[in-house]
């Protein structure tokens, strides 16, 4: 079954009346389960097709389907509406809200889309509970690791229960150590869930998780490999 697919994408922007071209005709497709890996060179189009796959962003020119819907045929709220019940995002940054507890940053997901409290609550500990961090429920971001944090985040982003999860750089503010708990959940999300997951990363480490790595230069794919291979 296909998650995602991008025919002929292009985004330019205008910086200063000059145009720069940020994707140039993009083609991919993301199947049911996958876990890819996008690498490249800062500046090479890599969160620009993170953010027009997920619809964070429109293309200029070409299609983007997610689960065979154009998002295109989606209005402002419909779109919104489908981010929130089927995507979840992680980004490098943790984005905690800090004077609340772990367990309260991951319900609040739940409790914005109208569920209520007890069931939100009971959720959330199973999900911190899934990313390994019941015991830490209670604590403030302040008073976690920078590991742990992103496992709050990424509960956060899984509490919905996605079909497809997309993360940007999600080990680029952990120590090395930190880096490898992430990327060894990750994984053991994608093969117990087979949730789909797509990672924007410098990190090799995290790309050898993945099933496969996609390459990027100067807005377009330069090439699509096993990631295994890197």
């Amino acid at each position: 079954m296909l998650m995602a697919e991008a025919q002929a994408v292009h985004k330019i922007y205008e910086l200063n009346g000059i145009k720069v071209h940020a994707l140039r005709d993009i083609n991919l497709v993301i199947e049911k389960g996958d876990m890819i890996a996008i690498m490249g060179p800062s500046g090479c189009g890599k969160t620009t097709l993170l953010n027009c796959l997920s619809g964070l962003d429109d293309p200029t020119s070409g299609i983007v389907k997610i689960e065979g819907i154009p998002l295109a045929q989606m209005n402002d709220n419909e779109l919104s509406e489908y981010r929130a019940k089927r995507m979840g995002f992680v980004f490098q940054a943790f984005n905690l809200l800090p004077v609340l507890t772990a367990v309260e940053n991951v319900e609040l997901p739940l409790l914005v889309a109208g569920t209520g409290e007890k069931e939100a609550h009971v959720r959330a500990l199973d999900m911190l509970a899934t990313v390994e961090l019941l015991e830490w429920a209670n604590h403030k971001p302040s008073e976690l690791s920078g590991g742990q944090q992103q496992q709050v985040a990424i509960a956060r982003a899984l509490i919905n229960r996605p079909a497809i999860i997309w993360a940007d750089e999600p080990t680029g503010n952990l120590d090395s150590k930190g880096a490898d708990q992430i990327n060894t959940l990750l994984k053991r999300l994608n093969n117990t869930n087979r949730q789909t997951f797509v990672i924007v990363t410098h990190d090799p480490s995290v790309a050898k998780t993945a099933d496969r790595l996609i390459t990027m230069k100067d807005g377009a794919i330069l090439s699509e490999s096993a990631a295994t291979s890197i």
